[in-house]
């Protein structure tokens, strides 16, 4: 069966591009112009993958994405039409897996879906092994359950975007182990990911905002200067 993506695209020439070179990748397209239609669709047709424009009427991508979240884990990547770290990081923090800066080159774009789909493949065959079940591992206050995808601190579950999770479980099972950027990246947004080390220092950032007791002084991720980071637990 062909994986759906959800092309939110108010721009019509754009949009009709985009679904032309995804249909012929062999992906199922559905469409939406704004954000009331594209929350529709996303709970009617379940994409496997959103593209979501930032600029959007009325409601703007960035307010579509924290909606989406707070039901769905289906990947987003957000579409912008500036080159502005601020949009980067808001959509970072609403939730977006990734962002691509307009004007992009279509190979681009379908690399980057080819990855996240990748990945989100790779996800649930895990999940759907018994081969592939692991226990909780459990920090002091920390627990993170990769079955579940839950991550409690202090006894309260943390809301965490998919990405996060992603990363934090990715440095646990790692503990002790001084991972580079690079090696992130290539990891936990896929091997054929295009971006820099900025997107895994915004994540690293949000995640020792929830994690840490003093997020200034990070004792569970440590930054290895000039090289990447360790998880210590």
């Amino acid at each position: 069966m062909a994986e759906k993506i959800l092309i939110v695209e108010d721009e019509l020439t754009l949009q009709e591009t985009l679904a032309y070179n995804l249909k012929h990748q062999g992906y199922e397209v559905v469409t939406a112009s704004d954000g009331p239609s594209a929350i529709a669709q996303t709970k009617a047709t379940h994409p496997d993958l959103i593209l979501l424009d930032i600029m959007l009427p009325g409601m703007d991508g960035f307010e579509v994405c924290r909606i989406l979240r707070k039901e769905f884990t289906t990947p987003i990547l957000m579409l912008t039409a500036r080159d502005d770290e601020i949009d980067r990081v808001v959509g970072l923090e609403v939730g977006a897996d990734d962002y691509l800066t307009k004007p992009f080159s279509m190979r681009e774009l379908i690399a980057r879906v080819k990855a996240m789909l990748r990945r989100l493949h790779m996800i649930q065959e895990i999940n759907a092994s018994p081969a592939g079940e692991k226990r909780p591992l459990v920090f002091d206050n920390l627990l993170i359950d990769e079955k579940r995808r839950e991550v409690k601190f202090n006894g309260s579950i943390l809301t965490l975007s998919p990405k996060e999770f992603e990363l934090l479980a990715f440095l646990a099972a790692n503990q002790g182990r001084m991972l580079t950027r690079k090696y992130i990246l290539e990891t936990v947004w896929g091997w054929e990911y295009i971006g820099d080390s900025r997107t895994v220092d915004v994540h690293i950032r949000w995640l020792r905002e929830k994690i840490e007791l003093d997020p200034t002084k990070p004792k569970r991720i440590i930054t290895v200067r000039g090289a990447g980071y360790r998880f210590e637990g």
